[in-house]
C-alpha cells in the first residue's frame, strides 16, 4: 500500500474540469485546479478521475468461484487482483445457499485469504451472505438449493461469523419466516446490513423486516416469482418502503429499462448498482459446465443462459462498468450518477469511508476511465494511493 506522496491528473468525473489530485499517506490530501492542463490536453485527452467502484454482490469472475467445492485463500487472492481492471476497490464476495459446513469452509477461506495478506484485506470490505435464510418457493428461491434453504437460525450465523472473524457483514434473508424480525434485530445490533432477496413474503412481513432494522433490498425484480398479484406484492412494497435501498443488476438482461427508470425515480440516491456476477463473467463467449446451472451459454452478447433452454438466465455474467455504461447508453442518468450508484453510493450504504469520494481525508481508491460516449474504460486504478493497474499510454 501507498505511503507516500503521488499526483494524479485528469478530468474531475462529475465536472471534467481538469484537477490535480494529491495523495498523501494513501488518502487524498488536495485536489486541485490543473492550471497547467492545457499542454497535455493538446497532446492527448485527459482521463476521468473518479471513485473506485464498490461491489456489494459478487460471486466469482474468470472462472474462480466463490462457491466452488473447494475454495481456497489463493482464489480470494487472484479474484482480488483481477478485479482491478474492472474499476473494483472494494467488494463483498458473496456465499449463497449451501450446507452448514460448506459455507463454514468458504467464509473461513476469505478470512484466512484477508489474514494472509493486507492488501486483500483492504480490498474485502466485508462477505455477503446470500442465504440460506431465504424462500423455500420454486421461483423466489432463484437457482438457490432447495435442500439447504433454513429459517433464520442465530446460532448457526454466529457459528459462521467465528469462521469469518468477523467479515459477515451484509445477509440476504427473505422474512417470510416467523423468527426473521427477531433475528434481523439481532443483525443489525451487530453491524450486520440486512438485505431483503429470494423472497415469497407479504407487504406486512416486508413492512415488519424493515421496522425490525432491514435496509437494502437484493438484486430488486429477480429471485422473484415470474407471476405475482396486480398489488399487493412484495416488489411493490420494497419500492414503497423509505428505509430499503435497492440494490439493481443492470446489465440489460436482468431487469428491462422501464424497471430501472422506476427504481431510479422512485429510489432516487438509494438506488445502486450490484454486478452480482457468477464466475463465468470475465470468460469468452462459448459454452460452460456449471455445479449449479448445468449446462449453460454465455453469448456474443453477454448474456448468460441456460443451454437447454434459452428463456431462462443462467446468472449474470457483466461487471459494473458495463452496467454503467447501460446506464449512460440507454438515457437513464448521467456518467456521474451512475458511476456514483456503484462507487459512493453503496460504500455509504455500508458504512464505507469510500463514501466520501473525491474529497479531503477519503481513502485514495481512484478509477481513472475513458468513455468513449458508449463504453467505459479503465486506464489505471488506485488501492490507498498505490496503483494496482494500468494500461499503457502514450506521453
Amino acid at each position: 500500500m501507498a505511503h507516500e506522496r503521488t499526483v494524479i491528473r485528469g478530468r474531475h468525473y462529475r465536472s471534467g474540469q481538469p484537477i490535480e489530485v494529491v495523495v498523501e499517506d494513501g488518502k487524498l490530501k488536495r485536489i486541485d485546479e490543473w492550471e497547467g492542463a492545457g499542454d497535455s490536453l493538446s497532446q492527448q485527452p485527459l482521463p476521468l478521475i473518479g471513485p473506485g467502484l464498490v461491489d456489494l454482490q459478487l460471486n466469482g469472475y474468470q472462472g474462480m468461484d466463490f462457491n466452488a467445492d473447494s475454495i481456497t485463500p489463493e482464489v480470494v487472492h487472484s479474484v482480488t487482483r483481477a478485479l482491478w481492471k474492472e474499476g473494483v476497490t472494494s467488494y463483498y464476495p458473496t456465499v449463497i445457499t449451501n450446507s452448514a459446513a460448506f459455507i463454514e469452509q468458504a467464509v473461513s477461506a476469505i478470512a484466512c485469504a484477508c489474514e494472509e495478506d493486507p492488501l486483500t484485506a483492504a480490498c474485502i470490505a466485508g462477505i455477503h451472505l446470500e442465504g440460506p435464510f431465504i424462500s423455500p418457493e420454486d421461483g423466489a428461491r432463484g437457482a438457490h438449493p432447495k435442500a439447504h434453504v433454513t429459517a433464520p437460525d442465530w446460532e448457526l450465523l454466529q457459528r459462521w461469523q467465528d469462521a469469518a472473524g468477523g467479515r459477515i457483514r451484509i445477509v440476504t434473508l427473505s422474512p417470510e419466516w416467523p423468527e426473521a424480525p427477531a433475528f434481523i434485530r439481532r443483525c443489525v445490533e451487530q453491524g450486520i446490513v440486512v438485505s431483503i432477496g429470494h423472497t415469497a413474503a407479504s407487504p406486512e412481513q416486508i413492512r415488519a423486516a424493515a421496522e425490525a432494522g432491514a435496509s437494502m433490498s437484493t438484486h430488486f425484480g429477480n429471485g422473484a416469482h415470474p407471476v405475482l398479484p396486480r398489488h399487493p406484492n412484495y416488489l411493490w412494497e420494497q419500492l414503497a418502503c423509505n428505509e430499503l435501498w435497492s440494490c439493481v443488476i443492470a446489465d440489460g438482461f436482468h431487469l428491462p429499462d422501464a424497471v430501472l427508470k422506476v427504481v431510479l425515480k422512485v429510489k432516487e440516491e438509494q438506488m445502486l448498482l450490484v454486478s452480482d456476477a457468477v464466475h463465468l463473467s470475465g470468460m469468452p463467449p462459448g459454452a460452460y459446465e456449471t455445479p449449479v446451472g448445468g449446462r449453460v451459454v454465455l453469448t456474443e452478447s453477454g448474456r448468460l443462459h441456460l443451454a437447454d433452454d434459452p428463456r431462462l438466465l443462467a446468472g449474470s455474467a457483466q461487471m459494473l462498468l458495463w452496467s454503467i455504461a447501460h446506464m449512460v447508453g440507454r438515457g437513464l442518468c448521467s456518467l456521474a450518477d451512475a458511476w456514483e450508484m456503484a462507487s459512493v453510493r453503496p460504500a455509504a450504504k455500508v458504512g464505507l469511508q469510500a463514501a466520501n469520494g473525491l474529497e479531503f481525508g477519503a481513502p485514495a481508491d481512484l478509477l481513472l476511465m475513458e468513455w468513449d460516449g458508449s463504453k467505459a474504460i479503465p486506464v489505471e486504478v488506485y488501492k490507498s494511493g498505490a496503483s494496482m493497474y494500468t494500461t499503457k499510454r502514450q506521453g
